[in-house]
């Protein structure tokens, strides 16, 4: 029988896939700003651009970003500086999309159970992903760090989602991606954690987690 009363959910690289958003976005920067670059050259400059996103990483300000890449890659027309952050802030949230099989399981799971959104990040682009791709159908009740103005792995932000929500955290699944600020969090506050771990990365730190699953598909066993 079921015990679960919520399950609440990662945005980035859990719900939608953001390597995927940034292949997307890195296109869009060619076709804008470059002129005939062999395959090569475009394979080469994809690695180096992701590279200095995955270093950005949780900063809001992506400047430094587009800074560092033109500096290697000199592009055939310039971007004014002041237009990067708009640019990443305008064009980034619709490089996101989502399959519909996996709206159908999350429709499937809101049958079940509560369901809600906890995202790192700053109010416009995640709500702009969460609009552009058609969660804001599905879920209601959504907290943004910005908006909160805390940050997982922050116990407050998990304490505001269960009180959001009117769930006890023992009777309640956090799903994903990150170790640290998923899935630790979330026990801090005795919360159970699902690792979301498609990749099959290995876990080599001290964090154990309540369940871990390629796909969010599985998540259903834990509603049987």
């Amino acid at each position: 029988m079921n015990t679960y009363k919520a399950i609440l959910f990662d945005l980035d690289e859990t719900l939608l896939d953001r390597d995927r958003a940034v292949d997307h976005l890195f296109f869009i920067i060619l076709e804008k700003y470059y002129k005939d670059l062999s395959d090569a050259s475009k394979v080469h400059m994809l690695k180096v651009f992701k590279n200095y996103d995955k270093n950005s990483y949780g900063i809001s300000d992506k400047s430094k970003v587009f800074s560092s890449f033109f500096h290697d890659f000199p592009p055939n027309i310039a971007m004014p500086a002041t237009d990067t952050q708009e640019f990443w802030n305008h064009y980034f949230p619709r490089c996101f999309s989502i399959d519909e099989e996996t709206l159908t399981l999350l429709q499937l799971i809101k049958k079940k159970v509560k369901i809600g959104i906890i995202t790192n990040g700053t109010v416009r682009r995640q709500k702009a992903k969460i609009i552009n791709t058609g969660l804001d159908a599905i879920f209601k009740q959504i907290i943004i760090s910005e908006e909160v103005d805390c940050w997982k792995p922050d116990s407050h932000i998990f304490h505001l989602a269960l009180n959001t929500l009117k769930v006890e955290a023992e009777e309640t699944l956090f799903v994903g991606d990150d170790l640290t600020k998923d899935i630790l969090g979330c026990q801090n506050v005795k919360m159970k954690g699902i690792w979301f771990n498609p990749h099959k990365k290995i876990n080599d730190t001290h964090i154990k987690p309540f369940g871990e699953i390629q796909t969010l598909g599985s998540l259903l066993r834990y509603l049987d």
